[in-house]
């Protein structure tokens, strides 16, 4: 009886949890089972290990092969169990020694003639598996995205081959130490957007602070066009957000790609997204937009077409910054920290307020229209701006707005104040934290009171109208906030208050 035992990862969450492979040959007649909940994927491999080993010319055993796959109550999916379970198998058997793997973690898909395919997720059991203190072997076309975690020991191999040879000690693998050069992210730049100085006035201090932006206008204002210049203002990535956004991103079905590296990510679903879509779920859980847009952008276009179950779901995440997912067998816990950027029109026909005068839409349909929204998610928006039709002498004028990179410089320096003076961004403080951060003048004070009153606000908008007036004056440069950063934070408050939505 021999027994192998093989550390890997399985793919689930920010952490990738560890999967033992244990692989035991037994007597009997000639077998080869997995257990440990494998999925279809990884029941198929029994077939590539197979011809893997036999391409490669070793001697694949006779014998009842048993291969499990800890802790059994962890699903197990796709092909990165293939090269664990094709080295227990010859580890088992003796024909190459046991005595280092307990030093790696492995993880590859293997072709039928041996040859080691890239894995979805690298950069997540990377970053798992260099907190455990051991190097990572992985597919060779996986090295680049596995060197961004740093003083992670990553050794790439592009065949089953080269690991055997690398455990028998012929040829050992050369350690990865090129960083990858990824170039400065690009952006599409704000200047292009004609007109609407007073929505990207509202972009630069959600950018700032963090806020989240409900937009509001006829259809081809530019709604659009804004959101997907937002991502451009807001402050370069730190390494830490870079790796953390990247390592959710690799878990994706379209992987992390290096040359997105500290770009911030932009996700805008389609509005047909179901629930399990926006925050994540699954059998076995799987990140969500929301968990892919970490440390950037959500964008939800045409927000009262989404089903509102689906929205409803965003509610918790816009406030605690996570989203657990739970299901009767397990739980998985993902980051939701991002900014959304959310677009309406103001009627059912999308015309209301326009120049042109050809909205028919009676009250009644627009109250039902918006009332799609709930009041609760209204609630947990910062800024709710009007993105009124550009006039005809805007359109036809040269784009000549302000660029991108003026609008970050001061983003930048406002951000910078927040972490100098709390650690995180304005939208993030806590109720204790407002009380002693976000303390306004007397007039400024009394300002506040009379929007309380008038706009019926509840205490969660008070309290996210003082976050804003914060971010005001800190794009002010002031240390203090005063009466004209109130009255201006109301203004973004108050777009359903006077449209009687």
């Amino acid at each position: 009886m021999s027994l192998a035992v093989l550390y890997s990862r399985a793919l689930s969450g920010m952490e990738a949890p560890q999967v033992v492979v244990e692989v035991h040959l037994g007597s009997g007649l000639p077998s080869f089972t997995i257990v440990g909940l494998p999925e279809i994927e990884v029941k198929e491999s029994k077939d590539r290990v197979r011809a893997a080993l036999l391409n490669c010319r070793f001697e694949f055993p006779a014998r009842r092969i048993t291969v499990n796959l800890a802790p059994a109550d962890l699903p197990k999916e796709s092909g990165r169990f293939d090269l664990p379970i094709a080295l227990g198998i010859l580890a088992a058997s003796r024909q190459i020694p046991s005595g280092k793997l307990a030093d790696y973690e492995l993880a590859g898909e293997l072709a039928l003639t041996g040859e080691l395919r890239p894995i979805r997720g690298a950069l997540a059991m990377t970053f798992s598996a260099s907190r455990s203190g051991r190097a990572f072997i992985l597919p060779l076309e996986n090295a680049a995205e596995a060197a961004l975690v740093e003083e992670a020991e990553v050794y790439p191999a592009a065949s089953l081959l080269q690991v055997c040879a690398h455990f028998n000690g012929h040829e050992l693998l050369k350690r990865h130490m090129e960083k990858p050069q990824a170039a400065a992210p690009r952006y599409d730049d704000m200047h292009e957007v004609k007109g609407q100085a007073h929505a990207k006035r509202a972009l630069e201090i959600a950018a700032a602070g963090g806020h989240s932006v409900l937009m509001v206008g006829p259809p081809g204002t530019g709604k659009s066009m804004l959101a997907a210049r937002f991502p451009g203002v807001l402050p370069e990535m730190t390494e830490e957000q870079a790796l953390e956004s990247a390592t959710i991103q690799s878990l994706a079905s379209g992987g992390f790609k290096i040359e997105n590296w500290k770009k911030r990510p932009y996700r805008a679903p389609h509005h047909t997204a179901s629930a399990v879509a926006l925050v994540g779920g699954g059998g076995n859980p799987r990140p969500g937009e929301i968990s892919l847009a970490l440390h950037g952008v959500l964008f939800l276009d045409e927000l009262p077409e989404f089903d509102r179950k689906v929205l409803e779901v965003l509610r918790e995440p816009l406030e605690s910054g996570r989203i657990t997912i739970s299901r009767a067998a397990r739980q998985a816990d993902f980051p939701a920290q991002f900014q959304l950027i959310s677009a309406m029109n103001p009627c059912p026909c999308g015309y209301l307020g326009h120049f042109s005068g050809k909205c028919k839409c009676t009250p009644d349909q627009v109250v039902r229209y918006r009332g799609k929204i709930s009041g609760p998610l209204l609630d947990r928006i910062d800024i709710q701006i009007e993105v009124p039709a550009v006039p005809e002498e805007d359109l036809t004028r040269q784009a000549s707005g302000e660029p991108s990179s003026a609008i970050r410089t001061r983003v930048e320096a406002a951000y910078q104040q927040q972490l100098a003076r709390q650690g995180k961004p304005n939208a993030q403080l806590a109720t204790k934290e407002i009380d002693r951060i976000c303390v306004p003048d007397i007039q400024g004070l009394e300002l506040l009171k009379q929007a309380i009153s008038r706009l019926s606000l509840s205490a969660r908008a008070y309290h996210r109208i003082l976050k804003v007036a914060r971010s005001i004056a800190d794009l002010a440069e002031a240390p203090h906030i005063i009466a004209a950063h109130v009255a201006e934070a109301v203004q973004y408050r108050r777009f359903f208050d006077r449209t009687g939505g």
